[in-house]
């Protein structure tokens, strides 16, 4: 019997994540196919993931009626910091006769030796390692350096997955904008329903925007997204910051946003270039409710820092 572990944040699940498994289960001759919504994953200790029911139930509709798979709650019912060789020793247990494969990203391949106990993780299960937009050469060149560190092979999945993260879209939704190129229309609606990753008035301020100023702040979201897991920032905060710092860029003097706002120019004139990120500030306040200091600052310094 054959059997394979995909665990993860899915924090929400795309169609990367779908795709992954399908290909899994055709590369690898699965009988079965867990996933597996981590409670918390050790490289993420102190983010703020989405609530364990939500992220369980987005990954009960996104592989709904897909055969061999079945959705595991066995790490959020466990608890405490999810590390991947407890995970493995478990299945092992629970299946001593199983060919066992842990499913991995080439991301996560890279940083497997970093992972808490790796040969255990290895004396229990065989890596199975999907490429994440790699060129074709990436194959030998990674199984010589596993091969070097830990003396066995990884199983390869034959798929190349697209740079697809569910960082993107996370900002995505916050900034309002459609999900369905990225995960099916029943986790974009669950998303919608619940108010998952929304971020107050933010499609309001980026509707004052022109079509490519927009573009530029959804953009920056998702790099302050990124940075903020490394920087031990709130991820919400830097998203918030971002899709607003840019919300007074194409204001025409006459808008009513402008009407009472005063630029402060007791410490001399405000070059033009930087005035709005003052004026962001001031209408992100006002008429879009942020009230956290470190967003505004962020706003209001955006530009001259």
């Amino acid at each position: 019997m054959k059997i394979a572990v995909f665990g993860g944040s899915f924090d929400p699940v795309h169609k990367e994540h779908i795709q992954l498994v399908k290909a899994a289960i055709e590369s690898l001759r699965l009988d079965k196919l867990f996933v597996m919504p981590a409670h918390t994953p050790p490289h993420k200790s102190g983010k703020t993931l989405t609530s364990n029911s939500d992220r369980l139930e987005m990954c009960r509709l996104a592989f709904l009626g897909i055969d061999k798979v079945e959705i595991s709650d066995y790490e959020i019912e466990k608890g405490g910091t999810s590390y991947t060789y407890l995970t493995c020793r478990h299945f092992r247990e629970l299946y001593p006769q199983a060919e066992l494969f842990w499913l991995v990203g080439t991301d996560m391949l890279r940083d497997f030796p970093t992972w808490k106990n790796p040969e255990s993780i290895l004396q229990d299960v065989t890596l199975a390692v999907c490429a994440r937009n790699e060129k074709t050469e990436w194959v030998e060149k990674e199984q010589a350096l596993f091969f070097e560190r830990f003396h066995t092979n990884f199983a390869l999945i034959q798929y190349n997955g697209a740079d697809v993260s569910s960082t993107k879209l996370r900002v995505l939704a916050a900034a309002g904008e459609p999900l369905t190129p990225f995960t099916p229309l029943a986790v974009e609606r669950y998303i919608q329903e619940k108010n998952l990753y929304k971020i107050p008035f933010a499609d309001q301020a980026l509707a004052l925007e022109k079509q490519s100023r927009k573009e530029h702040s959804i953009r920056v979201a998702m790099m302050a997204a990124k940075k903020a897991v490394e920087l031990k920032i709130p991820e919400e905060k830097a998203i918030t910051a971002a899709l607003f710092h840019d919300c007074a860029k194409n204001l025409p003097v006459e808008s009513s946003y402008l009407k009472d706002f005063i630029l402060d120019t007791s410490f001399g004139e405000v070059p033009k270039e930087v005035a709005h990120q003052f004026v962001g500030a001031y209408v992100a306040e006002k008429f879009f409710a942020v009230k956290d200091e470190d967003v505004l600052n962020a706003i209001r310094y955006h530009t001259s820092g």
